[in-house]
């Protein structure tokens, strides 16, 4: 296969070469652009999960570059891109190298936009897909729901969030909890996205947390020692992502000691309900008065003898008889 194979099945992986962009996902977001109309008026964004910096790189050109050749006036956009890996750098692009489920993360960006909110936070981090799509679903789940608590820490009310999403059989508990934080909640996918792909991408407009709401960076599935308890009003309300009831219970995949720590003394208890009338009603009666082993007894012995009745009626050659055992 020569070198121009890929670009010939394609077009986007080429265009982007043409283009100068670091990666064809760059045209998801300027599709996205365009029919959402996400850059007007936007000052201070957020690039989470920002490596290799494609969306960094459209961000940068739409907002620095396009505005310094339309206006002279001086151009007060600022752009974050947050990654745990580093990447080339990009004109007008502050990147941070840091992890996206920490609060200290969420204090930096707020740093380098002088203690303001951010107009728009984006995010087109995806896991290491396995190719078993209830796996991928899952993972890409939590990532988002980490790029969604770092974006209640940074966002300001009425800003707008764009992530990717993996489309599966679950999903609409994702688009019901961020309906509770984004009156506007759109699942699109834009046309340089593959047919063939899961994945997708959730617009959100006007962040309107609820009253009394207060950001966290919880994962009910990663942080153990989370204690709900300390959860009150509508914090406690909001049901975690990706999660049913409280995740402090025990594991019911788990074997434990009979005696668990902080417990009371274990104690063997009957059934709160006994059964009625349950099909085995006769051998417990058996048991109880001791018969069930005598009547095992005769079956034993009524076996025996239809072994040897059989075995009788066997007509062994001469020779063979006195060795029968």
């Amino acid at each position: 296969m020569g070198r121009s194979s890929k670009d010939k099945r394609d077009v986007y992986y080429r265009l982007a070469k043409e283009g100068g962009w670091r990666a064809r996902s760059a045209f998801k977001l300027l599709q996205i652009n365009e029919e959402f109309d996400l850059f007007t008026g936007v000052k201070r964004v957020v690039d989470l999960c920002a490596a290799p910096g494609s969306w960094s790189q459209v961000l940068s050109r739409k907002l620095i570059e396009e505005r310094k050749e339309e206006s002279e006036e001086a151009n007060d956009a600022k752009i974050v891109a947050v990654d745990l890996q580093a990447m080339a750098p990009l004109p007008g692009v502050i990147q941070l190298q840091g992890d996206i489920t920490k609060v200290s993360t969420a204090n930096e960006i707020i740093k380098h936009f002088e203690g303001e909110p951010a107009d728009l936070v984006v995010c087109d981090g995806a896991p290491d897909v396995t190719g078993l799509h209830d796996i991928d679903e899952y993972i890409q789940g939590q990532l988002l729901l980490a790029a969604f608590n770092i974006t209640s820490h940074v966002l300001k009310k009425g800003g707008n969030f764009v992530a990717k999403i993996f489309r599966g059989k679950d999903v609409d508990l994702l688009y019901s909890q961020l309906k509770l934080f984004f009156p506007e909640v759109t699942v699109c996918k834009p046309r340089s996205s593959r047919n063939s792909s899961i994945e997708s991408f959730v617009v959100c407009l006007n962040y309107s947390p609820p009253d009394g709401y207060t950001p966290t960076m919880a994962n009910p599935l990663l942080n153990q020692d989370l204690d709900y308890s300390s959860l009150q009003g509508i914090n406690r309300v909001v049901t975690p992502f990706m999660a049913c009831g409280d995740l402090n219970s025990y594991d019911s995949d788990m074997t434990y000691p009979l005696q668990l720590e902080g417990e009371k003394e274990y104690q063997q208890l009957p059934p709160t309900q006994a059964p009625i009338k349950p099909p085995y009603q006769t051998a417990c009666d058996m048991k109880k008065k001791n018969l069930l082993q005598n009547e095992q007894s005769n079956v034993k012995e009524s076996s025996k003898d239809i072994v040897d009745d059989e075995k009788a009626k066997i007509n062994y050659p001469t020779w063979l008889r006195g060795l029968q055992i």
